[in-house]
């Protein structure tokens, strides 16, 4: 059954001009505008070029791998890699003209995603306070840290989602909230005893919930 899947999915994607399933690194030339967009944001250790940087704490960070579970057939993810040093502020306005690019392309606002952990996590709200859509989907992992808690005029908008890790520094993105008017909020704590690296690796903790919002 898996073969048969497989091939039917090639199938569709030689027939259509873009097929859901794909990772993009850079935004895609042609949209679907009947298809669903997510944005992942990757930490800050990942600025620059290597996918995979060591934390001396947390070991490996695996973007490749992380790109890869995060990837379903039902949604195109695009999960650029930032260069050392990227100026948050900006980036956030890339990202919200990104969105609205395939806004432009006849893309629904509720069909659109903004993912990010720790620093990417803080970009997608960004990007939201950027955009101010209220059908907009934020999934925010361990990313409500030092960057929003001191811009207060940051807000959160459209549905929003919260995981992070019990032992993690990183906390609830409860305040965040308070001071938005967003039209859902949804958190969740794991508990894996692994602080900030829980999100460092594919882990069904925080995937399976993200899979299924993303689905909802």
């Amino acid at each position: 059954m898996l073969v048969i899947r497989i091939v039917l999915l090639l199938c569709a994607c030689w027939v259509l001009p873009v097929c859901a399933g794909s990772i993009y690194s850079q935004f895609p030339t042609e949209i679907d505008p009947h298809g669903h967009y997510v944005f992942y944001s990757h930490g800050f250790i990942v600025e620059g070029t290597n996918p995979k940087p060591v934390h001396k704490t947390f070991g490996v960070y695996d973007f490749i791998a992380v790109k890869e579970a995060l990837a379903d057939e039902s949604y195109h993810l695009i999960a650029y890699h930032r260069p050392k040093d990227t100026e948050p502020f900006a980036f956030a306005k890339k990202l919200a003209a990104d969105v609205e690019a395939l806004i432009s392309a006849g893309v629904a606002e509720s069909n659109i995603s903004l993912v990010g952990f720790s620093r990417g996590g803080a970009l997608s709200i960004l990007a939201a306070n950027e955009l101010k859509r209220t059908h907009i989907n934020l999934i925010i992992l361990a990313g409500c840290a030092g960057l929003i808690k001191n811009h207060t005029s940051v807000k959160a908008y459209g549905k929003v989602y919260s995981i992070f890790e019990r032992s993690d520094q990183v906390g609830s993105c409860q305040f965040l909230v308070d001071r938005s008017d967003v039209t859902k909020f949804e958190e969740i704590s794991i508990n894996t005893g692994l602080s900030h690296g829980a999100f460092y690796r594919p882990k069904d903790e925080w995937l399976l919930p993200i899979k299924k919002w993303l689905k909802d």
